[in-house]
């Protein structure tokens, strides 16, 4: 690829992950600066730290340097490798704040992945491992990464703020992606959900056993996700988790689930044919598909997306042409949509030409 050489530069703790999933597909090297450097515990995190040892492990070949402070970063991407694999995730962040960026990668590993992922389940700050369960896999299917082996497993539950829980993410290998058109979401024909717990019991009886068993690892916690699914195979989620132990007031399961019930009508009426939680992802798939027009209807772009339609011009140099579509002008119900039409660069599964 042209300019494969040729460093980018940034400053700031900002879109790290973004940084770092893009320069590994892109192959371009990365350095930040500036890493929280006026804070008074500068540098980066435990949980971004973490990030970066599971980017090495799916990786052969990348250099990581950073500076004794944490303040600079330099990244050189080697070859996207796979395999099977095991990390422990910062419980500070969700198992999602990682998964999420496996699922840009995974499907241009060397070879398939298949990767247990321990940490926090479900937690205020990242989707939980439900949501993307239920909304990222059947999208990434849209773009022809579909079989078997495309699964998310969840062996056991893990809250904030000690975590314990444990998921399987497998994914298999695709060479090129399809071009997707996605223009009409449908009309909404189920609702499901899924109500999680951990370490809480019912039974008054139970309490005995509850108390001792809370000096272990786990912590307790409970949270719904709700998915609404269309005739056209559209999914659209939201989801609350409950407080951590010993932070912020009690809240009452009623009252959560009233919550979220709000939160998944508002994601409606925002609608598309992709959820807020995965517009960056449906950008990327279509960025990187063959050189095909791909198009696909978003309810408004999130602050995260916007950031990553600028990343994607810097790394790939691509630009999406973008219409606003009122609910006057088409017979979508809810807010302002907007189209996004792009042309695949072609990427190619490099790792698959090695022997």
């Amino acid at each position: 690829m042209s300019g494969r050489s040729q460093c980018l530069s940034y400053a700031g703790c900002n879109f790290l992950r973004q940084r770092l999933v893009l320069s590994t597909l892109s192959g371009r090297p990365l350095k930040i600066r500036k890493i929280r450097a006026r804070e008074e515990d500068p540098g980066l995190r435990d949980f971004e730290a973490s990030f970066i040892r599971l980017i090495d492990k799916v990786t052969n070949g990348s250099r990581i340097e950073i500076n004794q402070t944490g303040t600079t970063l330099y990244y050189q991407p080697g070859l996207l490798y796979g395999g099977s694999l095991e990390h422990d995730c910062s419980p500070s962040r969700g198992i999602g704040y990682y998964l999420e960026s496996l699922l840009c990668l995974a499907p241009f590993m060397k070879h398939p992945l298949k990767i247990v992922l321990r940490g926090v389940t479900n937690d205020q700050v990242d989707p939980s491992v439900d949501i993307l369960k239920a909304t990222a896999l059947p999208l990434l299917k849209k773009f022809g990464i579909d079989g078997e082996s495309l699964e998310i497993k969840i062996n056991r539950r893990g809250m904030p703020p000690k975590g314990g829980g444990e998921i399987v993410f497998a994914c298999p290998v695709k060479k090129v992606l399809q071009p997707i058109q996605l223009t009409d979401p449908g009309k909404i024909k189920r609702i499901r959900g899924t109500a999680t717990s951990s370490w809480l019991v019912i039974q008054f009886g139970s309490r005995v056993k509850c108390t001792s068993l809370s000096l272990s690892c786990r912590s307790p916690g409970f949270g719904l996700s709700l998915v609404a699914e269309t005739i056209n195979g559209t999914f659209l989620s939201a989801e609350l988790a409950s407080n951590p132990q010993g932070q912020g007031a009690a809240v009452l399961p009623e009252e959560l689930g009233q919550s979220c019930a709000k939160l998944l009508l508002e994601e409606i009426y925002r609608g598309g044919c992709v959820d807020s939680t995965n517009q960056s992802l449906a950008l990327l798939l279509m960025t990187l598909g063959q050189q095909d027009v791909s198009k696909v209807l978003l309810g408004p772009l999130s602050p995260y997306t916007i950031e990553f339609l600028r990343h994607l011009r810097s790394f790939f140099q691509i630009m999406f042409k973008i219409e606003t579509k009122s609910p006057e002008e088409e017979e979508h119900k809810g807010g302002a949509k907007v189209l996004m039409t792009c042309v695949g660069i072609g990427f190619s599964n490099l790792s698959k030409t090695i022997r």
